[in-house]
């Protein structure tokens, strides 16, 4: 960030080859770690991964995290996201389609998922700029709801209701998703995308009790998280500089406690290496927007976001994360389409 040190190159290689000798480095039963770094380097110790400090989770301090990361301005994620303003993994059905194509196959995908029919109701936590909602009603016919914490969000997704002339489906709300309990609302079907990560393990329980409380008897919840392979892992520099919070659950933590809320599990993908080239096309689309992006901020902030986008992509290529989905009922749905090709 601050130009200490420069990579002349593929900063993606580089960073990829240096997190691939890591990880082999933190194996217990690593060479590298067991013989040939003791022995030249005499001195060499291995860093302690920390575990998060106990976070405030009160709703005030997680409106301030969301909004020091989403309320940078929607003008900014506008020059380097895609014409779908999807700010998550995207969906390569084929190796050379477009970053647009793929938001659009990852929409297709998620509501093919979801067993969408006309008529039903659709809750979206954590919405965005609300491309899912509107895709879903225009398909679907469905009534839907997003929450947000971001205005930026809040703002931009209300004026593409009224430009669609979607006011009598779709409603977007600056909602704490701990406020559902008390809502009164119901729904068919929710969705949650790239929102949980924000939470804090602390909560997990609780963001899947207010779900389960809006979601109707049989009805589905699709959640889509990055995940961690162990529990409570942060990385000090994406907390400090990018995400302030942020937590990445683990795909079996998230499994057991949603057993332990009622749920029935029925459908759990990976899309790690989607996420690999979803990144690199942001990190591509942010590089050619480079000198608009310095003169809304400044130069240290162009190479922070550089970092962090081709960062993530090379940890994402070698397996240090991996994004999931998972498709929970409420209760046992024997109404179900029993295959994958409606997805």
């Amino acid at each position: 960030m601050d130009k200490a040190i420069d990579v002349k190159g593929d900063l993606y290689k580089c960073l990829s080859m240096i997190m691939e000798i890591r990880k082999e480095v933190l194996s217990e039963n690593s060479f590298l770690r067991k013989d040939f770094l003791p022995k030249f380097l005499p001195k060499f110790k291995l860093a302690e991964r920390k575990a998060p400090k106990k976070k405030d989770l009160s709703k005030e301090k997680q409106k301030k995290e969301v909004k020091s990361h989403y309320d940078l301005g929607n003008e900014f994620y506008k020059l380097w996201l895609d014409e779908t303003m999807n700010y998550s993994c995207a969906y390569f059905q084929n190796l050379n389609d477009s970053l647009n194509q793929a938001q659009i196959n990852k929409e297709n995908q998620l509501i093919g998922k979801l067993q969408l029919k006309d008529g039903m109701s659709l809750l979206d936590i954590g919405c965005g700029w609300g491309n899912l909602l509107l895709s879903s009603a225009k398909k679907y016919n469905i009534r839907g709801i997003g929450l947000t914490l971001s205005e930026g969000q809040f703002k931009e997704f209300k004026d593409r209701i009224k430009e669609e002339g979607l006011e009598d489906r779709l409603d977007v709300k600056l909602m704490d998703y701990r406020d559902l309990k008390d809502s009164n609302l119901l729904f068919d079907r929710v969705i949650s995308v790239g929102m949980i990560e924000h939470v804090g393990m602390e909560n997990y329980d609780l963001f899947l009790e207010n779900v389960k409380s809006v979601l109707k008897n049989k009805g589905l919840f699709l959640l889509h998280f990055i995940s961690g392979h162990t529990e409570g892992g942060v990385n000090q520099w994406i907390n400090k500089y990018i995400f302030p919070g942020g937590v990445l659950p683990s795909l079996r933590e998230i499994i057991y406690k949603g057993v332990d809320k009622g749920f029935h599990i029925i459908d759990v993908e990976s899309l790690r290496r989607h996420y690999v080239k979803t990144l690199l096309s942001w990190y591509k689309n942010f590089t050619e927007k480079e000198d608009i992006i310095e003169e809304m901020f400044d130069k240290r902030f162009v190479r922070m976001w550089r970092l962090y986008l081709v960062g993530c992509a090379a940890n994402f290529s070698i397996g240090g994360n991996d994004l999931h989905q998972i498709v929970f009922t409420n209760g046992v749905n024997n109404d179900l389409a029993m295959t994958r090709k409606n997805i």
